[in-house]
């Protein structure tokens, strides 16, 4: 058996630089989104409240809650990028999950709030007391649509390029932000033109989106914090990265976990029964070596050896 954890100096050196650049990356853009929001949000809020619409409004508070959940973001990253100690000996990896389900508990009050306020307007009945929205609300809805779009596919760029789950759950909360963007820009529409209740059922589709990519950030959350297994072509390529290797003659078992953005590997492989412990243990640790030099994202690797 053999415990998988960096020992040599130049293996600490480059996980101390991987986790550097992975901070440094997720700081950027975080601080961008953070800059981004608030200036989008008094934008907003201000041509809610100017031109009376509640969509507007409604938008506005969403962005807002973008602020907050960005900042939480960054907390869970710095944190999850410290070193392992005494107490967590496997690192930190798991308290950006923990950002992730503060984030979507956030996005999912913040959708209620707003689609409470929407179903007592349109449940209400009297819709000719309803405000028509002005044209300001329109020209906010559009450049609304066109930043969060914009941050959303430059967050989710560098979400992918790091592998983060927090800041992938960002990037989704820009997304939902566009699309409610879109949802508020029709219901201002269409008041201006005739129908008012469509101001405040455009806040209820705003509200429904919000819930959704609640729901997907809390559950990838979730499947990270309780041990999920890699999915079934990740488990593939390392039973054949490690069969590959010479001297190993089966893979008897083989168990992952995913743990944060990294994942951990239990192992079992089968060489000659009457091979000297020296030259079996030299095999097992070929296995390893290998492993974690195709596969970036594994942390730690546990190889034991089975006589065929």
């Amino acid at each position: 058996m053999r415990n998988a954890q960096k020992s040599d100096a130049a293996g600490r050196a480059a996980d101390m630089a991987k986790e550097t650049e992975y901070e440094k990356v997720a700081m950027k853009v975080s601080h961008v989104s953070i800059v981004s929001n608030l200036i989008l949000t008094v934008f907003k809020l201000a041509a809610g409240l100017i031109a009376h619409s509640g969509a507007m409004v409604s938008d506005a508070i969403h962005s807002a809650s973008d602020v907050f959940s960005t900042i939480v973001v960054i907390i869970g990253i710095r944190i999850s990028s410290k070193e392992s100690d005494k107490d967590h000996p496997y690192g930190h990896e798991r308290m950006e999950c923990v950002a992730a389900i503060v984030l979507s508990t956030i996005l999912a009050v913040t959708g209620l709030g707003i689609g409470y306020t929407a179903v007592g307007k349109v449940a209400g009945g009297d819709y000719s007391r309803l405000a028509v929205p002005g044209v300001l609300a329109l020209i906010a809805a559009v450049v609304s649509i066109l930043t969060k779009e914009g941050m959303y596919q430059y967050t989710k760029v560098y979400a992918r390029k790091i592998d983060s789950g927090a800041l992938m759950a960002d990037a989704w909360h820009h997304r939902s932000d566009a699309l409610s963007s879109i949802g508020a820009l029709i219901g201002i529409a269409g008041a201006r033109i005739g129908f008012p209740i469509l101001d405040p059922a455009a806040s209820l589709v705003i509200c429904v989106f919000i819930e959704k990519a609640a729901y997907d950030i809390f559950m990838d959350a979730v499947d990270k914090m309780v041990d999920k297994a890699c999915d079934d072509e990740v488990e593939q390529m390392l039973r054949e990265c490690a069969q590959s290797q010479a001297g190993v003659q089966a893979v008897d078992l083989l168990h992952t976990r995913v743990f944060g953005n990294k994942i951990y590997v239990d192992i079992e492989i089968e060489v000659d029964g009457d091979m000297r412990l020296r030259d079996a243990h030299g095999i097992a640790e070929h296995v390893h070596d290998a492993i974690e030099q195709s596969f970036p994202k594994v942390k730690h690797i546990m190889v034991h050896v089975n006589p065929a």
